[in-house]
């Protein structure tokens, strides 16, 4: 059985060697659809929406408004802080590939019910792109 829910964030990015217009600072409204998949619990439910939100929510938070930008774009990091802004520093460029995969591996550290035998993460950077990954927990 699966069940998925749906988030959605502001969040701005660069990809700094990229050839294209995406070399440049901008932004996305961005939209993640995450799927759980297990054999139904004691309550006859995979996981109830509002843990899914307690597990998701706080990671949403962290990104919503925020710039996410790689530990090595040290230009953008000083920019980032002399303006006092919001930031997510990572350790890889914020492809949507690469954002994909960080979503996966902090909902996989939220601490999943034993149920949960799947879980796959698509991340919309626009209306008709997309990166999409799972995780096999058993």
């Amino acid at each position: 059985m699966k069940i998925a829910k749906e988030f959605r964030w502001e969040m701005g990015h660069r990809l700094p060697e990229h050839f294209g217009l995406c070399k440049n600072i901008h932004g996305h409204s961005y939209k993640m659809i995450v799927e759980f998949e297990g054999k139904l619990n004691k309550d006859q439910m995979v996981i109830d929406y509002y843990d899914v939100e307690k597990i998701i929510n706080p990671v949403i938070n962290k990104l919503d408004h925020a710039f996410m930008v790689n530990k090595d774009d040290k230009v953008v990091i000083e920019f980032l802080e002399k303006m006092n802004s919001k930031k997510v520093v990572v350790d890889f460029d914020a492809t949507a590939e690469n954002i994909c995969k960080y979503l996966l591996n902090e909902i996989s550290k939220s601490g999943l019910p034993d149920n949960i035998s799947l879980v796959k993460v698509r991340v919309y950077e626009t209306q008709f792109d997309y990166a999409e990954d799972e995780l096999k927990l058993k």
